[in-house]
C-alpha cells in the first residue's frame, strides 16, 4: 500500500502502539493519513507524530467523531445565531456499561482518556477557548487499579465553565442495560441541549426567538462524513476546517491525561469488589446485545 503510487491516503486503525511507526512510513512515502486516536501510545510519541507530520506535506485528520456529527454543528450554529445569549456553561455526560476494565483500553489509556478525550475535545471546540482550571473526582469501581468513572469541572480562559462526566460503570449487571448521554450549552438567555439513544439524536433549542426540536438519525461514528471531507481536502490541497487537526487531537489527549491524573491526587474511593468485575466480564462475554461489546473474529465459520 505504501509503495502503490495510486494510493493517496491510508487509514491507521491499529492499536496505538503501532501508529508512530506507521506515521514514519506515511511521511516517507507521502501518504495522507486518517488515524484513530490517540495517535500514539504515549504523549511523547504523540508530539513526535505532530512534529514529524507538520514538517511534511501530508494532510492528517483524526477520527474525533463528534466533530463530524450533525448535532454538534447545529448546536454550534445556534450559539452563533445568538439564540442562547452569551455561552456560559458547557455540560457533557457520557455513561454506558461500555468496555469493562481490562477489555481493551490498555493501549489507549483508561476510560477517561480513551473515550473521554472525545468529550474533552468537543467541550473545547464549543467553548472556542483553551482550558484554564480544572478539578477531577474519580471512583475506582470493583477495586480496579484505575478510576473507571471520572467527573471533571473547571473553566476556560474566556470564562466559560464546564463539567465532563464519563464512565463505563452504568449498570453493567442490570437486567436491561441503558445509558445516559447528553450535551448542554447554557447561555445567559437560553439553552440548547442534545440527547441520543445511539439510534436517534435530538437537539432541543429554547432560545430567545424560537423554540425548536430537531430529530434525526444519530449517524454513529459519521465515518462517511469524515472520509468525504478528507477526500475533498486532498483534492483542494488543504485540510477542511471542519476536520480535527493532528495537533487538536494531541491537545485533547494531553488534557484528558491531565484531568485523569488530577483525579488521583484527591480522595479516590474504592467501591465494589473484584468478584463483581469477574461477573461483569463473564456476562459481557456471552451478551448478544450490549454496549461496546468486543466481537470474536470469524474465520471459516468458526470464532477464533
Amino acid at each position: 500500500i505504501f509503495n502503490d503510487p495510486s494510493v493517496d491516503a491510508v487509514v491507521f486503525a491499529t492499536l496505538a502502539d503501532q501508529r508512530l511507526r506507521l506515521f514514519e512510513k506515511a511521511v516517507a512515502h507521502g501518504k495522507h493519513v486518517i488515524t484513530e486516536k490517540p495517535v500514539a501510545d504515549t504523549l511523547n510519541a504523540e508530539w513526535a507524530v505532530v512534529n514529524m507530520a507538520e514538517k511534511s506535506d501530508i494532510l492528517v485528520t483524526v477520527n474525533m467523531y463528534l466533530r463530524n456529527s450533525w448535532y454538534h454543528h447545529v448546536m454550534y450554529s445556534m450559539v452563533d445565531e445568538g439564540e442562547i445569549g452569551e455561552l456560559a456553561i458547557i455540560r457533557i455526560c457520557h455513561m454506558t456499561p461500555g468496555l469493562a476494565p481490562g477489555e481493551g483500553h490498555e493501549y489507549e489509556g483508561p476510560a477517561f482518556h480513551d473515550c473521554g478525550m472525545h468529550y474533552v475535545d468537543i467541550a473545547r471546540w464549543h467553548a472556542r477557548s483553551d482550558f484554564k482550571t480544572w478539578h477531577s473526582q474519580g471512583v475506582k469501581m470493583w477495586r480496579y487499579k484505575d478510576p473507571w468513572w471520572v467527573q471533571c469541572h473547571g473553566t476556560f480562559q474566556n470564562g466559560v465553565v464546564f463539567d465532563i462526566t464519563q464512565g463505563f460503570v452504568y449498570g453493567q449487571l442490570s437486567k436491561d442495560q441503558t445509558h445516559n448521554s447528553y450535551v448542554e450549552l447554557i447561555g445567559t438567555k437560553g439553552i440548547v441541549r442534545m440527547t441520543h439513544d445511539f439510534n436517534t439524536a435530538v437537539v432541543e433549542l429554547h432560545g430567545v426567538n424560537r423554540t425548536e426540536r430537531i430529530e434525526r438519525p444519530y449517524g454513529d461514528k459519521n465515518i462517511d462524513c469524515m472520509c468525504e471531507r478528507f477526500a475533498e481536502s486532498i483534492r483542494n490541497g488543504r485540510l477542511d476546517s471542519l476536520l480535527p487537526t493532528l495537533r487538536e487531537s494531541v491537545d485533547a489527549s494531553e488534557y484528558a491525561w491531565r484531568f485523569f491524573q488530577d483525579s488521583l491526587t484527591h480522595d479516590c474511593p474504592e467501591i465494589g469488589d473484584a468478584d463483581t468485575l469477574v461477573a461483569i466480564r463473564e456476562r459481557r462475554r456471552t451478551l448478544k446485545n450490549g454496549y461496546g461489546l468486543l466481537r470474536p473474529r470469524e474465520r471459516a465459520g468458526k470464532a477464533e
